[in-house]
Parts: structure tokens; sequence; C-alpha cells
């Protein structure tokens, strides 16, 4: 482990970090973390380095010509100036697909976006949250570190012009926009991001079965495919929400 100066803006910016490089705006570690606590570590940082850590699972995808996190797939045009102006449950409304089941997969909602569920009291630092479940991540999986410089967690994908929900929009910045609307209701805060996949620590997750179904909206118009990945309706995937602490995404 060695300190490497890492703010592109600041040369006093340091931190002990593995070897690695600056991708465009991030910075990657050339190999998976060994020590899940450097994350931990890095959450800590935060406020003093501006750089905000995400875990990046390993995958072929990333893998071309040796620039592992810029892989040529039509990468989008950071938009994080437009963050601000998006209108989050009008945005949810426009990803709500109609079911291609008889319907009663979606009761007790319809062909329409319901709506944002409430906000949650809080219960605990997202931060603080965020170190913890990110350092436990890292202890489980085969990741790398990324940093970016960030106030928000949530403006990440904005930031990197990352693709990974292309398939459901190419508006980087409405992506964005929804996990700033979760990071202020949910205490929801990105931890990791994949080739396309993401990953949310949640510090207050909706406790009622009325709340979590609500919330269970959201996260279909956000990801269909977790929706249809799990068996069962709209109840289910709503009651599967309640406590649960992490959120996972993944789009086909």
């Amino acid at each position: 482990m060695t300190v490497v100066q890492l703010h592109p803006h600041n040369p006093t910016t340091e931190l002990a970090l593995p070897p690695g490089r600056w991708q465009g705006r991030l910075w990657v570690s050339d190999s998976p973390l060994d020590d899940p606590n450097r994350y931990l570590a890095c959450v800590a940082a935060h406020p003093r380095t501006g750089l905000w850590p995400v875990l990046i699972p390993r995958d072929s995808r990333f893998e071309r010509s040796g620039e592992d996190w810029t892989v040529d797939r039509g990468r989008l045009a950071p938009a994080d100036d437009r963050i601000a102006d998006v209108d989050v449950a009008r945005t949810l409304a426009g990803w709500w697909r109609e079911p291609c089941c008889d319907g009663t997969c979606l009761r007790p909602f319809g062909t329409e976006f319901p709506g944002l569920a409430q906000r949650s009291a809080r219960r605990a630092d997202p931060l603080a949250e965020a170190g913890n479940t990110g350092s436990i991540l890292a202890a489980r999986a085969n990741c790398r570190l990324g940093l970016i410089e960030t106030e928000r967690p949530a403006d990440v994908p904005a930031l990197l012009g990352w693709a990974g929900m292309i398939n459901t929009t190419d508006d980087v910045a409405a992506v964005s926009a929804v996990l700033r609307s979760w990071e202020e209701r949910f205490g929801a805060v990105l931890i990791a991001l994949g080739f396309d996949s993401l990953e949310l620590s949640v510090a207050a997750p909706p406790k009622s079965r009325d709340h979590s179904l609500a919330l269970a909206a959201e996260h279909r118009a956000f990801c269909l495919e977790n929706f249809t990945g799990q068996p069962g309706g709209m109840r289910e995937f709503g009651a599967d929400l309640a406590g649960r602490r992490r959120w996972r995404f993944w789009w086909d």
C-alpha cells in the first residue's frame, strides 16, 4: 500500500491506496481490493478528499484494449449539470411498463405509475451505513475500487456518462436524479457500479407493508428485470423490500 496523490485539482489530497490509474474522471485500482476496510476508510475520508468510492465488480466486458472503464459501448456524455432539472415522478412514470401478463401481477396497481413513496424516518447516518455495507460487499465480492470527485454519490452515473441502463434510457441525468431522490427519502447511497448493474446501501428502508409496496412500484419502473426476475407479483415484490438495507439493480 502506497500513498497516492489523487485529486486532479488539489495536489495536497492523498490517500493510502493500492496501485491504480485515472481513466477519465474515474480513478480505478488495478486489482481487486485485498483489504475491505479500505473502502470504509475512503468513505470516512470523503469530506476531506471530495472523492467518493464505488466498488467495480470484475466484468470481462470492461476489459478491452487495456481501458477497463472506458470500454467502447456507445458511452453517454456526462450530464451532471441537468440532474436538478429532472422531475423524478414524471421520469419513473415514463419508465413504467404495462404488464406482459393479464395485469394481476401489478395489483393493487394498474397500468399507470402510482406515484412516489413517502420519505422514511431516518434511523442511521447514510454515509456511515454505506461505509460499513460497502466494506462487507468488498469482502464477499471480487471488486476493484473506483474513486470519483463528487459531493453526492447519486451523481456518479451522470458524471461518468454511465450506460448501464441504456436499454431503458439514455438520459443519465434522470438516472442520477432518481438516485438523489432515494438518497433524500431513504438514505440510499451508491456503493457499487458495474457494467450494467448498481448497488445501494440503504440507511432507512421502508418497514411497513404499505410503504414498501409503494417503493416497489418505483423499483419496478427503474429496473423491470428486478421485478420479472422474482416469483409473484407486486405484493410479494414489496414484501421483499421491507427492511432491506441493500438494493441491487441489474439490466439485460
